[in-house]
């Protein structure tokens, strides 16, 4: 649609409101509701937006020592510049208009901490390489016959599945939950996230979904939707769907697995695509899995966000443990798919459901572009087998603070995403981790309670 296509839709609208957000540090949709007349003032010159939603944590509590915004700077009110190209009607509330925002800074140039802002950034450095990024998200996640108020009374403690048994790749269980799995593929397609498929995956109540590749930044703002559309079109069959990396020690855990490839500046050729290669591998795919290989252990906050995150990246449940590739191998942390000029391409298995797709994506394609700018060679062989007993190159940071200490003193990774963005966003994971060790856990109370 054009601006004035646009503009006439809400214009026409009858609800006489337009829905917009934007992804805070955690990848939460941060938004509110917004009158005809105050979009309008917004399309000319952005709208203030508080700035505590890089001030506080997924649960709203404010951090103590980020040095961006707290209480010694008052929490000020922030530009958060709309992005036109993101219109979308949400079909489950009527057709609303809705957009995705930008937060910018005084000057009108890109915030430094804007997940989105960062992705652009990378986005425009390989552009200047002269590549076109396309990539896409995969998520798994659990789906529970709970609303927020039943699971809250249960105290977060056994919720009940959407349905029994493991049961991946089922028609039995899409069937049983049809108008749900139905909806969810017909809306997200309207909605502007179409997806290449939908399937039950293996564990009570978890579906996976394919989302449709695309440029980088279209692919990170689908994915982005996608989590919290999945949530809302949930709720109204009664269901509670988390993304959660682990809900339960004995599960498979939820994987956000990210598709690469780079193409030519004009998006027509393939470039991780070489015939005369070993294994169809171009040198630029070579160097681009060098690249991540390196860097891993210095982004992993990015791929791993949460405490959580670490219970998933254990030794033979689907996830990976250590710096490995590998050609068609789920074992490993960089699965290579190589087999055509179409579909070459890199999955990045580390990364889980619980992510930023914003800074996920960010990581994979930062990293990937090092390697190419700095022409690393691929010396690693790629593993066959089993993926978890190759530790010949490392292993992956066992937990969220070895991971921020790794990403906040690292060289690389302040050239790769700014100083200021990895010195707030380390600080943020820091204080994931301390709300952590405060906390008192079930397995420390049935372990020490009455023994020790």
């Amino acid at each position: 649609m054009t601006t004035k296509q646009i503009e006439e839709y809400i214009n026409q609208h009858p609800s006489g409101k337009v829905k917009l957000a934007a992804a805070d540090i955690d990848g939460i949709l941060r938004g509110k509701y917004i009158s005809v007349e105050k979009f309008k003032t917004a399309m000319q010159g952005g709208l203030g937006f508080c700035d505590v939603v890089f001030g506080w944590d997924a649960a709203d509590v404010a951090y103590d020592h980020a040095a961006f915004t707290g209480w010694h700077t008052g929490y000020p009110d922030m530009s958060l510049k709309l992005d036109l190209h993101t219109f979308r009607k949400i079909p489950w509330e009527n057709d609303v208009p809705f957009f995705l925002g930008d937060f910018i800074d005084e000057q009108g140039t890109a915030s430094p901490i804007c997940p989105r802002q960062l992705l652009q950034r990378i986005i425009i450095q390989g552009q200047q390489q002269g590549f076109t990024a396309f990539f896409a998200q995969e998520f798994e996640w659990f789906n529970f016959s709970e609303t927020p108020d039943s699971l809250a009374q249960k105290g977060y403690q056994d919720p009940k599945p959407l349905t029994p048994g493991m049961f991946g790749y089922s028609i039995l269980r899409s069937t049983l939950k049809n108008e749900y799995i139905t909806d969810l593929f017909e809306l997200l397609k309207k909605f502007a996230i179409p997806l290449e498929g939908l399937h039950t995956e293996t564990g009570p109540g978890v579906y996976e979904a394919a989302i449709t590749y695309s440029d980088a930044l279209e692919a990170a703002d689908r994915a982005v939707l996608f989590k919290t559309a999945v949530k809302e079109i949930a709720y109204k069959h009664g269901i509670l769907a988390s993304f959660m990396a682990k809900w339960n020690a004995s599960l498979p855990g939820c994987s956000g697995h990210v598709h690469q490839s780079l193409w030519d500046s004009e998006g027509k050729r393939n470039l991780f695509y070489d015939a005369d290669e070993e294994h169809g591998m171009s040198s630029t795919m070579q160097q681009y899995v060098a690249g991540q290989l390196f860097c891993l252990p210095f982004i992993l906050p990015l791929l791993a966000p949460t405490v959580n995150s670490y219970k998933r990246l254990v030794e033979g449940a689907w996830a990976p443990t250590t710096l490995t590739w590998g050609l068609d191998n789920r074992t490993v942390a960089l699965r290579v798919l190589a087999g055509s000029a179409k579909a070459s391409r890199l999955e990045t298995r580390v990364v889980g459901s619980d992510t930023n797709p914003y800074l996920a994506m960010a990581a994979c394609l930062a990293a990937g572009l090092y390697g190419i700018r700095y022409g690393l060679k691929l010396e690693q062989p790629a593993t066959k087998g089993n993926g978890y007993r190759d530790d010949r190159h490392g292993r992956l940071p066992e937990n969220l603070y070895e991971a921020t200490l790794k990403m906040k003193y690292s060289e690389v990774a302040k050239e790769l995403f700014g100083e200021t963005f990895v010195d707030h966003f380390c600080s943020t994971r820091e204080w994931e981790w301390q709300q952590f060790c405060k906390a008192v856990t079930d397995w420390e109370l049935k372990r020490y309670f009455e023994i020790i």
